[in-house]
């Protein structure tokens, strides 16, 4: 297989670089008491069709997380950390994010990543998640990682070759190419 050069990929970040459904039922349990919730419960991307959470909760607990993502503790997806280093030394990497504000992520990666790393780190902050295709390609990217499948489908739609980075939201929702970990990430790339 090719290798992917790091300047033409892009990368999602939450459920991708963050482990944010960590955070997620983390956060549901500590600050609302719903601490039966698993991973492998959660089977749609939008949690409140697959949990049964008080939608005001689950915007509550996503919003905290999004705003202050150091704060709470959010943590790298496994191995994310050095892979990204690695990647950083080759090339500037993108993000590409769905939250409203890049400062946040910004601040996180400045928590978890060397100095010089971060500096080689591109945050795009879309406030959307429907509108990836137009950001991937304006910042030159040829393939994108997202763990959204409907995202995955309008890259493809856009001429933009998706990756999805497996998660049970995703499962059974997609035939594109994928990758279960930041080890299957590095082998596409270095």
């Amino acid at each position: 297989m090719t290798k992917i050069h790091p300047s033409r990929l892009g990368f999602d970040f939450d459920g991708v670089v963050a482990d944010t459904a960590e955070a997620f039922i983390r956060l549901s349990c500590e600050d609302y008491g719903y601490c039966s919730i698993r991973l492998e419960d959660i089977t749609h991307f939008d949690v409140e069709y697959c949990l049964d959470m008080d939608p005001v909760v689950v915007e509550a607990v996503f919003r905290r997380i999004l705003l202050d993502s150091v704060d709470v503790g959010l943590k790298p997806m496994s191995g994310a950390v050095k892979v990204l280093e690695e990647l950083t030394r080759q090339a500037t990497v993108t993000l590409v994010t769905a939250r409203p504000e890049p400062e946040p992520v910004r601040e996180w990666l400045h928590s978890v990543m060397q100095p010089t790393a971060c500096n080689n780190i591109k945050v795009v902050a879309m406030g959307a998640h429907d509108d990836k295709p137009r950001h991937v390609r304006k910042y030159g990217l040829e393939c994108f990682i997202d763990d959204r499948a409907e995202t995955c489908h309008q890259l493809v739609e856009a001429g933009i070759t998706p990756i999805v980075y497996s998660q049970p939201w995703n499962e059974g929702r997609h035939a594109f190419s994928k990758v279960r970990n930041w080890q299957d990430i590095r082998a596409l790339c270095l």
